[in-house]
């Protein structure tokens, strides 16, 4: 899948007087039925989270509380996002090395996924990944 695919969207924000609220709507704000959700927190200063690409799953993934990095690589390019605000998010679609970096104190990742956890739809080794890239799979 080419990088440029991959894309920040906005996502609704009711501005209130006391307190904004932002929501996500799988198939409507985000390219995919929504199948799991998680969420990184108390990351240690310094670490690097991710470091593999999925072989069929869509993720949407987002700063909820603080900022971190996304560099996305599909196999030619590679392009850093800046995550910092929670009214948009990045869509990384399959076939995309992802590596988390950057996080800010007290920063919140969250991730919204197209499939449930399956340990075989993951290409853990970077070289594996750029195979399966040149294969086209």
């Amino acid at each position: 899948m080419p990088l440029q695919d991959c894309h920040l969207i906005d996502l609704p924000k009711i501005h209130d007087q006391r307190g904004n609220l932002t929501f996500i709507e799988g198939e409507r704000h985000v390219p995919f039925d929504i199948r799991r959700v998680f969420y990184l927190y108390d990351v240690p200063g310094g670490s690097l989270r991710a470091g593999h690409a999925l072989k069929t799953c869509h993720q949407f993934i987002v700063a909820i509380s603080g900022s971190f990095d996304v560099v996305l690589d599909d196999g030619t390019t590679r392009q850093r996002f800046h995550l910092n605000r929670s009214h948009y998010g990045l869509y990384v679609l399959p076939l995309t090395w992802r590596e988390i970096d950057n996080f800010s104190s007290n920063s919140v990742c969250l991730v919204l996924a197209s499939a449930t956890y399956d340990e075989n739809d993951y290409y853990r080794d970077y070289e594996s990944f750029l195979a399966a890239v040149r294969e086209g799979r």
